[in-house]
């Protein structure tokens, strides 16, 4: 009897940037195909390895391959991912996974997988080429696939940071586009990520070289710009849809916060978070925690201490701390944020609007949403919430690009106003999407797509 695609069971190496906000999608979707049985060599730093094994929900078919990452002049003496550098110093961090070319080269002739799903290490495709029988995936997990590929070099270099940036023709949307065309997002595309090489042309090699983009995302959210970027790329676009976590209904562990949230009605916390990679300059700490204070309501944010100082508390504005008492809670330590957003005593998300932040958000809690974001992607993920999907409000910026404290409370009263038609509509825009996301079958569905597709891939 024929053996069936379903039946054929792939071989996959996954090889992600030096990053957890990389990592961990990986291993998200990693235990999604070991479930269905599929072999996956996961090759990761070895302290990494180590933080993230509990996270391997399939040990006996997710081989975790730890790599010591070379050591490049300039770095500090161990560092192995983005977490240990300042962000001025990731083009080594680059250059040193760029040195692991050697080792990967002979990992992949013995191994001879179906395929390496990367991002950053543009060498790749050329590399399976050269060994043969090994198809290779661009995984974008960390931005929408709203992201235009970028301009040429010509486009950027002409233009100003004044100058709006104008949608690509055939660009489904004028909404999500960069309008503002910070001058951080023009330099960002052209300044060095490893040794003689910019951050657009690793990612337009990437892009040239692979033989398929996946996208962590779904057609009912972002298929027509999935669409366009296929149209753009001339390559096959594979969605695996959101790849989150089932939820588990496990009340939230940690005595504190229980019951520091416990204390406060239903859905009537504010809870902000930063991520762990966002390090805010003192003024711009100072006006969020004072926004924060301004809304009157109960407030829990988590935040790394500002630039320059030692703790969040030495950064804190003059007689804050006595004036918000026990309604204002500060946390610069991790924190179980998914178990937070479910607690019924929260009804706000003030997010950052990181990628896994921003699904999470959607998709796994019922809170109002409003937007705080700061890098080029965590722009677009926010226009997409608030202009395509209609689900929260982002916070505008003043003049010197920063957030005020006066725009944070307006946003956070604008959605936190039960008698507000615009808050109800975005309540109930949320509900639909979360609805949708979490219908059973869904998430699976796309999973198993997914395969099918790159079992095409083969063919």
């Amino acid at each position: 009897m024929a053996e069936s695609i379903q039946d054929r069971k792939l071989h996959i190496v996954m090889f992600p940037w030096l990053a957890f906000g990389h990592l961990i999608p990986y291993i998200n979707l990693s235990n999604e195909l070991a479930k269905r049985g599929h072999k996956i060599s996961f090759l990761l730093p070895k302290r990494a390895g180590i933080r993230l094994q509990n996270l391997n929900l399939y040990p006996h078919l997710i081989t975790f391959h730890k790599l010591t990452i070379p050591h490049v002049d300039g770095l500090p003496y161990g560092a192995e991912t983005t977490a240990d550098v300042p962000g001025s110093l990731e083009t080594l961090l680059a250059t040193a996974m760029d040195e692991l070319y050697d080792e990967i080269k002979s990992f992949l002739e013995n191994l001879k997988p179906h395929f390496v799903f990367f991002d950053l290490a543009h060498w790749i495709p050329e590399l399976a080429q050269q060994i043969g029988g090994i198809k290779t995936v661009f995984y974008l997990n960390v931005c929408p696939a709203a992201a235009h590929l970028p301009p040429d070099k010509t486009t950027f270099m002409t233009s100003t940071a004044a100058e709006l940036v104008k949608p690509p023709p055939g660009y489904p949307s004028t909404t999500v586009v960069l309008r503002e065309c910070e001058a951080k997002l023009l330099s960002f595309q052209f300044i060095e990520y490893g040794k003689g090489l910019t951050f657009c042309e690793r990612v337009q090699t990437t892009l040239t070289g692979c033989d398929a983009i996946a996208l962590k995302t779904c057609r009912e959210i972002e298929g027509t710009f999935g669409d366009f970027a296929a149209t753009q790329s001339e390559k096959p676009v594979l969605y695996t849809g959101p790849v989150l976590p089932e939820p588990k209904n496990e009340s939230l562990e940690e005595p504190g916060l229980s019951n520091w949230l416990q204390k406060f009605e239903p859905g009537s916390v504010v809870f902000c978070a930063f991520g762990s990679q966002t390090i805010l300059e003192k003024k711009q700490f100072q006006e969020i925690v004072l926004g924060l204070e301004m809304t009157e309501l109960p407030f829990f944010l988590v935040v790394k201490p500002p630039e320059g100082t030692n703790s969040v508390e030495e950064a804190l504005p003059e007689g804050f701390k006595e004036r918000v008492k026990e309604k204002g809670l500060i946390l610069d330590c991790w924190v179980p944020q998914l178990k937070i957003l479910r607690h019924q005593s929260v009804g706000c998300f003030v997010s950052h609007c990181g990628y896994g932040s921003m699904w999470e958000s959607l998709a796994l809690c019922d809170c109002q949403l409003v937007f705080l974001p700061r890098p080029p992607d965590h722009l677009l993920n926010a226009r997409l919430m608030e202009h395509e999907l209609k689900v929260g409000v982002e916070v505008e910026k003043d003049e010197n690009d920063l957030f005020t404290k006066e725009n944070l409370c307006k946003a956070v009263k604008c959605v936190m106003d039960k008698d507000s038609q615009i808050a109800c509509s975005m309540k109930e825009n949320h509900r639909k999407w979360k609805e949708l996301l979490s219908s059973p079958g869904f998430k699976s569905n796309y999973i198993d797509n997914f395969i099918l597709n790159l079992h095409g891939l083969l063919d």
